[in-house]
């Protein structure tokens, strides 16, 4: 999306270059580059992601071969500096891209989304040079992962309540504590976690909170696999449990006292990713459900001509368009550097919640069949939940949104 001038009447509506930034004016058409990605993401995933999406959620297994595949298609670090190893794209770009890979399969968007926003999201824009240099390249090229490490067994929605602490001990961090829910952190292939701890207490009584750089393998940290999940089976989904772990005082992400900052901040960007999580698993439901209708028959006729399944055809093409419009939005705002919290949160909230309808509608069209794993619609139901609980749950973003607004 695209502010730009109206074209000169007569005009075929394109734009002369530079045009489409004028201020006032509103140009919905993506540009030349993001169309060629759109489409690119699009049948990579049809091709590679889609005929073995159900196994790998059947045996509940991380691939590592799509992995690769999505590196070498250029997925990760997308919108990273090329002097970083990034794509150096923009946000839309990246939003772009996750939201075809969920049309396909929540588990490989998943991977994807949390990696860029969360895991390289919080090295790229507070790490130092040195740690960007460290780390940075082998995140972008695919051949790392590295994970967010926010919430606690009793630290959820209320993350400032995190009780994972480090004590600073000479040259060295000790950290000790846990986290749960952590995506890409216990993969053969991760490299670290970005940990937000208890590093003091500020004078008003409340907690310092900082962000500390922690590598796998370190002695006293371990990253154990999380089973039996209702959705995203084939993502990794991770336990950190912190035993008297030292790492180098050098592995502060930035400044001391600012990681509650640092994490609210990425999860700015990250429930942009949420959303198009829910807006491309939206699509795909949409597209499942109107494929099924007008070949299953039922009284003579598909069902799709039955008023009242045609109808809820409408009700999602109608939600699906508002959704993006909305959350494409507030990717706008993003790249033109204008606040976009309060968007983030209406589009996170709206896109998950649209999934939700959507995938509900679909299975219903589907009938017995949409309970059955034989069809990939069964899947979407079940990974549509994460979206109204990851990143922060539906309920906090209406909270984020009120105090936008002012109504607390």
């Amino acid at each position: 999306m695209r502010v730009g001038g109206l074209p000169a009447p007569g005009c075929n509506g394109s734009l002369p270059s530079g045009e489409s930034r004028k201020a006032g004016i509103m140009d919905f058409d993506l540009s030349t580059e993001q169309e060629i990605l759109r489409a690119s993401v699009r049948s990579f995933a049809e091709k590679e992601i889609k005929p073995v999406a159900a196994e790998l959620d059947k045996r509940e297994e991380f691939s590592y071969e799509t992995m690769r595949a999505m590196a070498e298609l250029g997925l990760f670090g997308v919108f990273v500096s090329e002097k970083y190893g990034g794509q150096a794209m923009d946000y839309m770009s990246y939003i772009i891209a996750t939201e075809e890979i969920a049309r396909v399969d929540g588990s490989h968007a998943a991977t994807m989304a949390a990696e860029n926003s969360l895991g390289i999201g919080p090295l790229y824009y507070f790490g130092s040079e040195d740690q960007k240099q460290k780390y940075l390249p082998k995140l972008c090229r695919g051949e790392a992962l590295w994970g967010f490490g926010l919430t606690e067994p009793n630290a959820g929605s209320d993350a400032g309540s995190a009780r994972t602490h480090a004590v600073h001990d000479g040259d060295e961090w000790v950290i000790n504590g846990s986290k749960t829910f952590i995506t890409n952190a216990s993969t053969d292939i991760s490299l670290g976690t970005t940990v937000m701890c208890r590093t003091g207490t500020l004078e008003d009584g409340r907690p310092e909170l900082s962000c500390i750089l922690v590598e796998n393998g370190t002695p006293g940290y371990t990253a154990g696999v999380m089973h039996d999940k209702l959705m995203w089976r084939a993502s990794n989904t991770s336990e950190l449990v912190f035993e008297d772990c030292r790492v180098p005082k050098e592995n502060l992400l930035g400044v001391k006292g600012q990681g509650f900052h640092q994490m609210m901040q990425t999860l700015d960007g990250g429930r942009l990713s949420i959303g198009a999580m829910g807006l491309g698993g939206a699509q795909g439901c949409f597209d499942m459900a109107l494929a099924y209708s007008r070949q299953r028959e039922q009284f003579g006729r598909p069902i799709a001509q039955f008023q009242v399944n045609a109808f809820k055809l409408a009700d999602m093409a109608l939600e699906i368009e508002s959704a993006r419009l909305l959350l494409y939005k507030a990717c706008w705002l993003r790249d033109s550097n204008r606040p976009f919290s309060k968007e983030a949160a209406m589009a996170k909230l709206n896109c998950s919640e649209v999934m939700y309808r959507c995938a509900n509608h679909a299975v219903q069209l589907h009938g017995g069949y949409g309970l059955m794993k034989e069809y990939d619609v069964e899947r979407f139901y079940r990974d549509q939940k994460l979206l109204e609980i990851g990143e922060g749950t539906s309920e906090v973003q209406r909270m984020v949104i009120a105090r936008h607004i002012g109504a607390l």
